[in-house]
């Protein structure tokens, strides 16, 4: 019986391990210019858990907001500093009217995948420890920003006083 449990177990482990590498290996091999952070490097963030989300106006975009279980362990302790190896990713929708609700909008298409890391042994030229990568979809396919990540560390530093951050967990409390 104990080796029949056992052989069950590492069939359902093997098998729960190609599920995870067939879904989560679809990152494009890409990364920043300016800081060599790769879009590789947040595989798996479709299962990271939901933070917030944001509505920019300025872009006509609807954002998710989701952190890695490090990251939202801090933000839902409410740290003042997060710890290293937070990793929190904002994926950018543009939106659309529901069809089945025309009052509503929901999201259409992804427009980019930005994350932030937390990292101060990389990062701590910033002054504030995060490393940011925004990868860009267009057409179908993703790109890294050529832009480089001065104007995430200038937004970003609007917001020290939270660690450089905008986002706070949203609760139903």
């Amino acid at each position: 019986m104990k080796k029949l449990l056992l052989a069950i177990l590492c069939i359902g482990s093997i098998y729960a391990n190609d599920i995870y590498q067939t879904q989560n290996t679809k990152l494009a091999d890409l990364k920043m210019p300016d800081n060599n952070l790769t879009f590789k490097m947040i595989e798996g963030y479709q299962d990271y858990k939901i933070v917030a989300t944001h509505f920019r106006t300025d872009k006509n975009e609807l954002r998710y907001i989701l952190a890695n279980p490090i990251g939202y362990n801090a933000l839902k302790e409410k740290a003042k500093v997060m710890p290293e190896g937070s990793k929190i990713v904002k994926i950018g929708w543009t939106v659309k009217k529901m069809p089945t609700f025309p009052n509503a909008l929901e999201a259409d298409e992804v427009q980019r995948v930005e994350y932030m890391v937390k990292d101060s042994k990389s990062f701590d030229a910033n002054g504030d420890n995060w490393g940011y990568a925004r990868f860009v979809k267009k057409d179908g396919q993703y790109s890294a920003w050529d832009k480089g990540t001065k104007g995430c560390i200038s937004c970003h530093s609007s917001v020290k006083e939270t660690d450089y951050l905008f986002t706070k967990l949203q609760s139903t409390h």
